[in-house]
């Protein structure tokens, strides 16, 4: 039985998995200048429009968790849409996206 995984997932259960040290993919989906000015620690830059053509690079996380994030949660969750209609049942938006991230939980990431 397949376990439901929901679209977004809160930067506070991000963190949290991260201190745990659960095994996911952190993806950002930004274009790489947005990368340049602010990005978290781990995260694997594959822009947006890029994903489709990179999917091989995506193929060894196929059963894993992946959380993607861009600036506010919109270009994320449009990814996360695409990826679980193209195989990759575990994947989830970031809430909020790198924004909340740096609201919430690492201000000394740039707020841009």
């Amino acid at each position: 039985m397949t376990q439901f995984v929901a679209m977004e997932i809160s930067v506070q259960k991000v963190h949290e998995n991260r201190c745990q040290q659960k095994e996911f993919l952190l993806l950002d989906c930004r274009e790489q200048i947005e990368h340049e000015t602010a990005n978290i620690d781990g995260s694997v830059l594959i822009p947006m429009n890029e994903i489709p053509a990179r999917l091989n690079e995506l193929e060894p996380h196929k059963e894993r968790p992946i959380v993607v994030f861009c600036h506010k949660g919109v270009r994320s969750m449009m990814v996360t849409e695409w990826m679980r209609e193209n195989g990759f049942p575990q994947t989830q938006s970031m809430a909020g996206g790198i924004e909340a991230w740096s609201y919430n939980i690492d201000p000394n990431v740039p707020i841009y």
